[in-house]
């Protein structure tokens, strides 16, 4: 059995739907590859939903290393499959020795600490546009700073390259929308900001970007998932109900036109891009 299919097993979304974990699985691989973190390393993973990166990183790590998850949301969030429930399946299978997943874990709760360097990497992987503000990112970065050596970070790039990534684009900004005027979405995106934003984040929370890279996005499902996640706002007046009408009416005519672009599946995915940064 390949590394690929090894990883993919270990998670509980992947009884029933392997093709789709394989996929999202050799994705995360090709991040953790770019970033060079080896075995017997120590890792923080802020926002691990799923398990889906973390598990790539307990694979990397190897057994003389440690992989310490983390995400606010409780671990009975989650459908079909809930967070409690990827966890307890991950910790059950072969990597699950040197993972420790922690859930209901606010890294801006002075509760929550580590040591100074106790980890030589901290990893953010396509969880930051679900953070509320951008402002609660920038101090998010300052806060794990002092705690790991290197930062490893990666997201979509809102810059298309091609017409094909459209609906993924305003299925994305849709719900950026949504929540910049006061609505509550249905899906996780909530602050879908620019890479130019993250570097402006990045300097003033204190790190230095060492690299950059790309990875290949292609055969990934995250562009379906997220014209999904607009649609369900399409019939949702109740949510728009106290919207000033500008707010309202510019909202629906952008659902109008992710209805014309997007198909009912196999939407492409946006480009998404990765970099290491020091501490300045």
């Amino acid at each position: 059995m390949g590394r690929v299919e090894t990883i993919a097993g270990a998670m509980a979304a992947a009884v029933g739907h392997l093709g789709v974990q394989r996929d999202q699985t050799r994705f995360r691989l090709g991040l953790v590859d770019g970033w060079g973190i080896p075995a017997g390393a120590s890792v923080l993973e802020v926002g691990c939903g799923q398990g889906d990166m973390t598990a790539v990183l307990a694979d990397a790590v190897g057994p003389g290393g440690r992989v310490v998850a983390v995400d606010i949301a409780e671990p009975s969030y989650g459908s079909p499959v809930t967070l409690g429930e990827s966890a307890a399946f991950l910790a059950a299978g072969p990597l699950g020795s040197r993972i420790d997943i922690r859930f209901g874990v606010d890294v801006l709760d002075e509760a929550t600490s580590f040591p100074d360097d106790e980890f030589d990497y901290v990893v953010l992987s396509h969880c930051s546009w679900y953070f509320a503000s951008l402002d609660q990112l920038l101090r998010t970065l300052t806060r794990v700073r002092p705690w790991a050596r290197r930062l490893c970070f990666s997201e979509w790039d809102l810059r298309p390259r091609g017409v094909e990534q459209l609906p993924h684009l305003l299925a994305v900004l849709v719900q950026g929308h949504v929540e910049a005027v006061g609505a509550r979405g249905e899906g996780n995106v909530r602050t879908p900001f620019s890479h130019e934003a993250l570097l402006r984040i990045l300097a003033e929370a204190g790190w230095r970007v060492a690299s950059e890279l790309d990875v290949d996005t292609t055969g990934l499902q995250d562009a379906d998932w997220e014209v999904d996640a607009a649609r369900r706002m399409a019939g949702s007046d109740e949510r728009f109900a106290e919207l000033s009408p500008l707010a309202r009416e510019f909202l629906i005519s952008q659902l109008d036109v992710l209805g014309s672009l997007a198909k009912s599946k196999g939407n492409e995915p946006l480009p998404s891009y990765a970099l290491t940064a020091d501490r300045a």
